[in-house]
């Protein structure tokens, strides 16, 4: 049992940033806090996608001489760690979009708090 958790720590701590990250989203109130949630479980599926990409004994696909070129097992493939790379670059630019968003609603409602927004709304 111990073997198993310890040869999945990385699942484990994918899973630890996902439940932070779902709480930060569903439980806080400010809508700072909800974004910092949002960015960290972002982060967890970034973590979980590269986590799973990886072979032992193997190397980036680039043609080696001593290296075999008909076993592809020799080789990571490059296309999960490409996806990943444009979901980082899509998330940031998110997170740009949403404190854009914060910035105008704290100055046209003076709060980030949710249910204080929800009030003043109606």
């Amino acid at each position: 049992m111990f073997d198993f958790i310890a040869g999945h720590y990385d699942y484990w701590f994918i899973i630890l940033l996902l439940v932070i990250g779902l709480y930060g989203m569903t439980v806080k109130k400010n809508l700072v806090k909800k974004l910092i949630g949002m960015t960290i479980f972002q982060a967890a599926i970034i973590l979980f996608y590269i986590s799973s990409a990886i072979k032992v004994d193997a190397t980036v696909p680039i043609i080696i001489e001593n290296l075999s070129v008909e076993n592809p097992a020799n080789y990571i493939n490059p296309l999960p760690h490409a996806l990943m790379l444009t979901a980082i670059v899509v998330g940031v630019a998110t997170v740009g979009v949403a404190f854009a968003l914060l910035i105008l609603i704290y100055k046209n409602y003076k709060t980030l708090d949710e249910t204080e927004l929800i009030e003043l709304m109606k």
